[in-house]
Parts: C-alpha cells; structure tokens; sequence
C-alpha cells in the first residue's frame, strides 16, 4: 500500500512516468494493483534472478525496495544505472539498510518513521557513513496522500457522519487475535457502547483480514475496508480515533487527530511507549471496560487538547513531499507539485 501510495504521487507530478511492480504472487493485494506487475512464486527478496532480470530488461531510472531486497538486488540496481532507494520502518531494517555493502550501492534511505519513535542513528553509524561517503537515512514520517475537502465532502454524505463529529476504529487488517477474540471485534464492542454512552456515532473500519460476516451494530456504521485515500480523509475529519499501533497511529498524530492506541500484535507495544512518552496519545490495555474508560477520557476536552497542544509541538512532517524532493534531487528534475 505504502508502495502504491508512492506510485501514485509519482505518476501525479510526472504524467508521464512508467511504474511496474514485483510482487508476491500469493499476496492478496497482488491481482488488485493498477500498475503493471511482474508476479512471482515468493516474496519477491527471495527471487534474486527473477527480479534482477526484470531490473536488466526493464531499465528504470529508479527502484524502490520497500522494505524488502537482497543486497545482490540493490548492488545489481545499480549496476544496471538505476538510483536505488531502501525504505526501512524499524531499527532492525534501517541498520540492515546501513551496512557498508548495502549503503554504497544505496542512493537514499528513508525511514518511514518519526524521529522520535525510531531515535537518531548511533555515533558509529555516522562514522561509517561518513567514510564511505553515503547520506544518512531521512526520516520521512508517515507516508501518506494529504486529505482532500472534496472527497471528505463524498464521505460524509456517504457514511451519514458530520465533520468532527464521530468516531473512527480501526484494529488494523482485521485478522489479528487478541486473547479469546479477534481485535475487531473487541474494538466494535467498545463502539457500540460509547454510542450508548454517548450518543457519538462511530465508523468502524473490520479491514481486509477479517474473516466473519458484519455485524449490525447501533450508532456504529461497519465498513469491511477502505482504500488508503478514504481513511486518511475520514481520519482527518475524525473528533478521535481508536486505532491499532501500526502506521495509524502515526498517521492520526501527523494529522493532528486525538486518539486511544491499543497494541493488537507483538511489534507495536514499543511504537506505541515512545507516542505516550512524548504525550502524544492515549493507551490502554486491551479490554473492553478499560477501553471504554480510555475513550470517554479522550472525549474529555482537557484531554483531547492537551493530545492536539503535544502533536502541534512535534511540528507538521509531509513524508510524501518529501519522498517525492528526493525523486526530484535523484533525477535532476524539476519538484512538480
């Protein structure tokens, strides 16, 4: 998504740029992408011939491994010409992106995390970047396409729901368990009785993993999933959100939006601790009454401004623009907008 999202600002600032795509042929997402993709029978960091023969045959001026790669991929990107470009989203990858064999044949690293999630690179990694003469990683936030008034405006008479005056929840893809049940269940109950605490109607978005039939819910509309655009501009407009700790959660503070954070797989409780640390958002386990406590706090007003007075100290982050400077500078082309 991350990938296509990119794809997709390229494609409208550079008309007439060429995008094609590798992919996992056993990923769900695999038949749904709109550019033209090359499948293959793993993920596609395992293929290195496959995918270093699609590089040779295809030429590009630039190539994205988002996350993924194997150093002979990178090393044989650039060999065929291309500006290569590594995308990490943790610290396991970002110094997986700073070893010397990978960082000399890398021509920019984004980390596509705040700062104050990931923390700034060590001594020693500056000292080797330094020797070998490669940039340090850029941390570029959350990516993401800005919120448009035009599609809020079709949401809105969509959804039934008014501007800063309902809920939105989202437990992620929709297929991760916690304890007895599956995390959006858990986060529709919580839903279901603030609306019955409250009166707040709420958008409970169940994700493209979730297995079951939608429930019928009171003063909850379900949605089964929605596309990247739709979600940041229902997010944008939302009073608070009750999010996963995944991209999200980050999204939510970027956009400046008062939100309860709930950890619903192993890797977020950590990403979660350092928004807390910093007063960004609210936290709780994961359990229904504790969770209905947590989100009436965050409907406090003193609460829901102290959140908006922390995320407006980190100052505004355009990850997207600034991925997009960075085409710009490696291609030596004008920064369209």
């Amino acid at each position: 998504m991350r990938s296509k999202i990119l794809a997709d600002e390229v494609v409208s600032r550079w008309p007439d740029a060429e995008i094609e795509f590798v992919l996992n042929s056993y990923a769900p997402y695999s038949q749904q992408c709109p550019y033209t993709t090359h499948l293959v029978n793993d993920t596609p960091t395992k293929r290195v011939k496959e995918v270093n023969a699609l590089i040779t045959a295809f030429r590009p001026d630039v190539v994205i491994f988002d996350a993924a790669g194997r150093k002979a991929q990178l090393r044989h990107a650039h060999k065929c010409g291309a500006k290569v470009i590594f995308i990490s989203q943790h610290k396991r990858k970002r110094s997986r992106g700073m070893k010397v064999e990978r960082a000399l044949v890398t021509d920019s690293h984004w980390v596509v995390q705040p700062e104050f999630v990931m923390g700034d690179i060590s001594q020693f990694d500056k000292l080797k970047l330094n020797l070998i003469k490669r940039a340090f990683p850029i941390f570029t936030g959350s990516i993401f396409t800005q919120p448009s008034s035009l599609v809020q405006q079709g949401l809105y008479t969509k959804y039934g729901v008014m501007p800063k005056q309902y809920l939105l929840y989202s437990a992620g893809s929709g297929g991760h368990s916690l304890k007895n049940q599956l995390a959006a269940d858990l986060f529709a109950q919580v839903a279901q009785a603030i609306f019955n605490q409250t009166g707040i109607p709420s958008l409970m978005v169940f994700g493209p993993n979730y297995p079951n039939a939608l429930p019928q819910l009171d003063g909850v509309t379900v949605i089964e999933q929605l596309s990247s655009v739709d979600f940041i501009n229902l997010l944008d407009s939302a009073q608070g959100a009750i999010l996963s700790g995944g991209d999200t959660l980050l999204q939510a503070i970027a956009l400046k939006v008062p939100t309860l954070a709930v950890a619903v797989s192993k890797d977020q409780p950590s990403r979660i601790k350092q928004c807390v640390n910093e007063g960004l958002v609210l936290h709780c386990e994961s359990e229904t009454d504790v969770m209905v406590s947590q989100v009436t706090q965050l409907l406090q007003p003193s609460s829901s401004e102290q959140l908006r007075n922390k995320m407006e100290s980190v100052g505004e982050t355009k990850g997207l623009d600034i991925c997009m400077a960075e085409v710009a500078r490696l291609l030596d082309v004008a920064p369209c907008q």
